[in-house]
């Protein structure tokens, strides 16, 4: 994510979580730091929590410090349990994925600010990262979560995001996203994804550019932001990556996507098989092409997931952003791309 200067939010930081930052402070040897020579930014393309670049000048070195706030934006409840959330960044954290955890609180957490690069949207179409993003990708899918069973959330999560869409949503909106037709399809879905026993691994669920960063010397990817991560199909992992190439945050309409970024059957392709190929095996043809054709099919389930999340956070959430317009475009994407990768209608269930 970038910096973004915003006089309305500049210092805007929670009380308890300023508190928070003075405590690291002195923790790091900079007693008694004056909360006005503290300087908070936030950063531009978070769309489920407020999160800000904050430093301050070190007091017994000439080194600027620097963490991360995360604000915890209004309506998360709707999506995620804050709690399981929070456990999974703390598991992540001490095996060494993402950032350290350096405080908490009811309104937010600090991290460490990681000296690396966050990629652009231009980023994941280079072959060299794109190949770097699907290693690190491979390794992500093996995390083994503690007190957590390797089960499909998919389905479940639509069909509880889908009854708080029709609960929260006007009538305009629920008959324009034609809300009432989408239980169904979940269940086409399920029914047509599930034909064969899906390859399960712990999923990001969010994998666009923002949540990517990379360190420029040692070319290390890092995987951050995880409140959309649980069990999944790696095809949906696969297919969300996808459809984030349509995807600029960082432009004066960030809810725009444009689809002729997809990326054609060739570097699909060629991710997959940077994946597969990653752990030391050399896949056949056969072995990507199967995976990449689940993957486009899982576009279908990742159009509905998104979309149902713009259509809640469209009610719920304060974040300048045009969830509607977002959504609007996803769920089109939806009923478009269905014949072609299904063959089939809503009424064939």
């Amino acid at each position: 994510m970038a910096v973004k200067k915003d006089e309305s939010v500049e210092g805007s930081l929670p009380g308890e979580l300023m508190q928070l930052v003075l405590s690291i402070a002195s923790k790091w040897g900079d007693d008694d730091t004056d909360p006005d020579t503290i300087n908070v930014e936030l950063m531009s393309g978070a769309m489920t929590n407020a999160v800000f670049q904050i430093s301050w000048p070190a007091k017994t070195e000439k080194v600027t410090r620097r963490v991360l706030g995360r604000v915890y934006g209004v309506g998360v409840e709707h999506f995620f349990d804050r709690v399981d959330e929070i456990r999974t960044f703390e598991f992540l954290s001490s095996k060494g994925h993402g950032p350290k955890l350096l405080g908490k609180s009811a309104e937010g957490r600090i991290e460490q600010f990681i000296e690396a690069r966050t990629l652009s949207a231009d980023d994941l179409r280079d072959p060299e990262v794109s190949t770097l993003i699907a290693g690190k990708l491979r390794q992500f899918h093996s995390i083994v979560i503690p007190g957590t069973t390797k089960e499909v959330v998919l389905w479940n999560r639509l069909r509880k995001w889908l009854e708080k869409a029709k609960r929260l949503c006007s009538t305009e909106q629920t008959t324009e996203f034609r809300l009432g037709d989408l239980e169904n399809e979940i269940s086409l879905l399920e029914k047509e994804l599930s034909r064969e026993p899906p390859e399960i691994g712990f999923c990001h669920n969010d994998l666009q550019y923002g949540n990517i960063m990379i360190e420029n010397t040692a070319r290390l990817i890092t995987f951050i932001d995880y409140e959309y991560a649980t069990y999944n199909p790696i095809a949906y992992d696969f297919a969300n990556h996808f459809c984030e190439m349509a995807a600029n945050y960082h432009t004066h309409t960030p809810h725009v996507l444009d689809y002729s970024r997809y990326p054609g059957s060739e570097e699909r392709h060629r991710f997959i098989s940077s994946y597969l190929s990653s752990s030391g095996n050399h896949p056949s043809d056969e072995e990507v092409e199967k995976l990449a054709v689940y993957a486009e099919k899982y576009t279908l389930a990742n159009h509905l997931f998104w979309g149902l999340w713009g259509a809640i956070s469209a009610n719920v959430n304060t974040i300048d952003f045009k969830y509607l317009e977002y959504s609007r475009q996803r769920f089109e994407q939806y009923w478009l791309r269905k014949p072609e990768l299904l063959g089939i209608s809503g009424d064939d269930l």
